[in-house]
C-alpha cells in the first residue's frame, strides 16, 4: 500500500467532496430506521453466502473486516477471495518467499474473522483483465452462488485494485445481477478515488477484531498503516453514519431497486 505525508490531508479533502452523496438521506435516532445504515441479519432467517474479493492479502480485512466479522458472527458464510498472494510486497525477498509469508498472514487473519481464505492465482503487480480471467471469475462466482459479493472500488490508483473491482463487476453483469454487489474503499485519498458511499455498517462492536486481523499482516507495517489511514477513515465514516466507527460501501442495485428522482 502506497503512503505519503499528505495522505491524511488528501483523504479529508476527498471525503469532504463526497458528502454530497449523503446529504439527501438525513440520519435519525433509531438505527434500524436510519437510511443507509445496513443491518446484518441473523442466519436463523437465512444463511447468506458472502464472497469478499481483495487484490492482496489484507485488502478485504483493512477495507471491510469489521463488516465481514459481523456477518460471520451472525452465522453467515464468509469467503475472502484474494486475487494475488502479495508476491511483490518486498523487493528484498523472492516472489515465492513473499507469497508464503503473506499467505500465512491471510490464513491467520481469516481465522480471527471466521472467514475462509481462497486464492485466485494472479500475480501481485502484474494482474490482468482479459477474456480468460473474466471467464475464470464468472465460473468461480457462479459455482459458489453467492448472495452478496464485496469487492474493491475500481476507480483506484493501484492497478491491482482496478482489476479486482472490474472482475467482480463483469461477473455480476454476466450473472444477470443475481447477487448484490458492494464496493469497499482502501486508503481513500491516496488510492481509492471518487468514493461516495450509499451504505454504511456500524463496526463499533467488531472494530477490535478487525484491528487484530489487520495486525496479523505483519509484513504490511499494520500499526502505522492503521493509525495513519484506517482509524481516521473508520472515525470519519462513523461521523457520517452517526455511530462511533463505520465502514462505507457503494451498492450497485438492480434496476428495479434504484430510486427515482423525486418529482420526475
Amino acid at each position: 500500500m502506497k503512503k505519503n505525508k499528505t495522505a491524511r490531508r488528501d483523504f479529508l479533502k476527498l471525503s469532504g467532496m463526497a458528502l454530497g452523496g449523503i446529504v439527501l438521506t438525513p440520519l435519525v435516532a433509531d438505527a434500524k430506521a436510519r437510511p443507509g445504515l445496513m443491518a446484518i441479519p441473523q442466519a436463523d432467517d437465512k444463511k447468506l453466502n458472502i464472497i469478499c474479493l481483495g487484490a492482496h492479502p489484507g485488502d478485504p480485512e483493512f477495507g471491510c473486516g469489521g463488516t465481514m466479522a459481523k456477518y460471520s458472527d451472525a452465522g453467515h458464510k464468509v469467503t475472502f477471495l484474494y486475487i494475488t498472494r502479495g508476491e511483490a510486497g518486498d523487493p528484498n525477498k523472492t516472489y515465492d518467499e513473499m507469497a508464503a509469508l503473506r499467505t500465512a498472514e491471510a490464513q491467520t487473519s481469516c481465522k480471527i474473522l471466521n472467514a475462509t481464505p481462497q486464492f485466485f492465482g494472479q500475480i501481485d503487480g502484474n494482474t490482468v483483465l482479459n477474456k480468460g480471467e473474466n471467464d475464470k471469475m464468472v465460473k468461480l462466482i457462479q459455482a459458489a452462488k453467492p448472495d452478496l459479493v464485496f469487492t474493491q472500488w475500481p476507480v483506484d490508483g493501484h492497478s491491482d485494485h482496478q482489476v479486482t473491482g472490474q472482475l467482480a463487476l463483469t461477473a455480476w453483469v454476466r450473472a444477470n445481477r443475481a447477487f448484490h454487489l458492494y464496493f469497499y474503499e482502501v486508503n481513500t485519498g491516496v488510492e481509492t478515488m471518487g468514493f461516495a458511499p450509499t451504505d454504511y455498517v456500524d463496526i463499533t462492536s467488531t472494530r477490535e477484531r478487525k484491528k487484530q486481523a489487520m495486525f496479523a499482516h505483519k509484513t504490511q507495517d499494520p500499526v502505522k498503516t492503521y493509525e495513519d489511514y484506517f482509524k481516521p477513515l473508520e472515525d470519519f465514516r462513523g461521523l457520517e453514519a452517526g455511530v462511533k466507527a463505520a465502514e462505507a460501501f457503494i451498492h450497485f442495485k438492480p434496476q428495479t431497486e434504484r430510486a427515482l428522482i423525486k418529482g420526475l
